[in-house]
């Protein structure tokens, strides 16, 4: 992570850890830095506007698509983009997402929310920023916890990352 990944980390979480701040605030904080840096591009590599809307079954989504890629999910640059806009809850697509999941035979899966890093440019935020959600998951059995980026503002295709499963419902 580059020193101004931490910058901007560290001062986004200062802010929407104090609760007398207003979206003001992150706004202008977002936009100084965005401005500093001259032109910031994104490097999400698979976005898609025209996925598919995922299914709600039992406050989990259906998800039908496995990922080949190794690094859907685990790697930064290829988050998994779950897209919030349509609920007044920004979180609540995230859990959904995360209540489809199981381990690699079936195993129940128990996840928490770590931090928020990695700030990119988008579209798709009052603030033309947004940040990546950082999970980790854990089920029985398991030697080391999974980490998962999980992305609000871009939408893409959900499927179940490499080595992972569908949970039964």
């Amino acid at each position: 992570m580059t020193n101004f990944e931490i910058a901007v980390q560290t001062l986004y979480q200062k802010i929407i850890n104090s609760k007398n701040m207003k979206k003001t605030v992150l706004f202008i904080a977002l936009l100084l830095i965005i401005t500093s840096c001259g032109s910031i591009k994104s490097s999400l590599k698979n976005v898609d506007n025209n996925a598919p809307e995922p299914i709600l079954k039992n406050k989990a989504f259906v998800l039908t698509a496995y990922s080949k890629d190794k690094k859907y999910g685990y790697n930064k640059d290829y988050p998994i983009n779950i897209f919030y806009k349509g609920t007044r809850n920004d979180t609540i697509n995230q859990q959904y997402f995360l209540n489809a999941l199981a381990g690699p035979k079936g195993e129940k899966i128990t996840y928490k929310k770590l931090e928020n890093c990695c700030p990119f440019p988008t579209k798709n935020s009052d603030m033309g920023a947004g940040f990546l959600d950082v999970y980790e998951l854990k089920w029985e059995g398991q030697k080391t916890p999974v980490t998962l980026y999980l992305n609000i503002y871009e939408r893409g295709q959900l499927m179940v990352p490499v080595g992972l499963t569908v949970k039964k419902l």
